[in-house]
């Protein structure tokens, strides 16, 4: 098994207007020192997959099915006091807005020290001295001086640096970044990322990535899941995904990411329409109604749900249309579009 590995997860949000399905059957598995990109546009539920694995949907009003297996243990099924447990010791996270994740009111040391001191019976001292290595360590200057100030006083980049410190703190062996590098200039975005590739290596850490920037997989990841609609559409290797993706919705996600490698002759070339209710998701393939190639299934993808397929290699996709079909597009038409704009 895994160190980490979901089974069929599902995450339901009963509402007055009907059963959000945020997640709908999510599966997949990370080892240690591997990392796990998770793309998708805002609403495919990314954030919530990962809020799951921490076990903070556990008490709320969320519906959760599934299982979900961290260094042999199952979470679902568990006390939302144990899951609290492995939270920082064993799985810690990265929040996308490290502003409204770490407190006003508190130095950054200060909850730096909380973290570690809950997990390890040590001195406010020791653990001072360990926040302050931290601090260093991510990249902070003058650490020693900056263990004391608060989180309103750091720059983005800096606060960011400072949320990593934090997350690493106990060790974890699942790091898990969402939107890691979200509000940051492209610079800062850089130094983000090499910070978390040297740390991974250094602890040899499972991570996954979620974002909607291909362009941060690209440099990250391993493997990369693409979700919409609360499920996983397409699922490889990021050579898979950047040079042989099959499904349509990839494609798109491809045409919208900008290119430095080569010089842009003509604009972005967006997904057309808006991704799907979660309450009404559309019937049959949930991405339908946005395919250009929607006509080629004869029928099936307005009546019935593809399934996740194994194409070659580990390499899975969710879409009615043939393997043969899928590659033929993309290397007769996609790719060349792609190439020439």
């Amino acid at each position: 098994m895994s160190f980490l590995e979901l089974k069929d997860l599902k995450v339901h949000f009963p509402t007055d207007d009907g059963l959000v399905k945020s997640v709908d059957g999510l599966s997949f598995s990370l080892d240690r020192g591997k990392t796990l990109g998770i793309v998708g546009e805002s609403g495919s539920g990314k954030s919530v997959t990962s809020l799951g694995i921490l076990g903070l949907h556990k008490g709320g009003r969320a519906k959760l099915g599934g299982e979900i297996w961290l260094d042999g243990e199952e979470l679902v099924g568990a006390s939302a006091d144990h899951v609290r447990t492995l939270r920082g010791k064993k799985m810690a996270m990265i929040f996308q807005d490290p502003l409204s994740a770490m407190h006003p009111f508190y130095t950054v040391g200060a909850q730096i020290i909380e973290a570690y001191r809950i997990h390890n019976d040590v001195s406010k001292k020791v653990a001072r001295k360990h926040a302050i290595d931290l601090l260093g360590r991510v990249g902070i200057p003058q650490p020693d001086r900056r263990v004391d100030s608060y989180p309103h006083e750091f720059s983005g980049g800096m606060r960011q640096r400072a949320m990593i410190a934090m997350a690493l703190s106990c060790d974890p062996e699942l790091l898990i970044a969402d939107e890691p590098t979200t509000a940051l200039d492209v610079t800062v975005q850089a130094q983000i990322l090499d910070l978390m590739r040297d740390l991974q290596r250094d602890f040899n850490a499972a991570l996954i990535i979620i974002t909607h920037d291909l362009g941060v997989v690209a440099e990250l990841s391993d493997d990369i899941l693409v979700m919409y609609g609360g499920k996983c559409i397409e699922y490889g290797t990021a050579e898979d995904i950047f040079e042989r993706p099959e499904h349509p919705y990839t494609w798109g996600l491809l045409g919208s990411m900008p290119r430095l490698d080569r010089d842009r002759t003509e604009r972005l070339l967006p997904i057309k329409g808006s991704p799907p209710s979660l309450i009404n998701v559309p019937a049959g393939c949930a991405f339908h109604p946005r395919c250009t190639f929607e006509d080629r299934t004869d029928g099936k993808a307005k009546s019935e749900v593809p399934q996740l397929a194994e194409t070659e290699g580990g390499h899975l996709v969710r879409c009615h249309m043939p393997r043969d079909m899928r590659r033929s597009i993309w290397e007769a038409e996609i790719k060349p579009s792609l190439e020439a704009s």
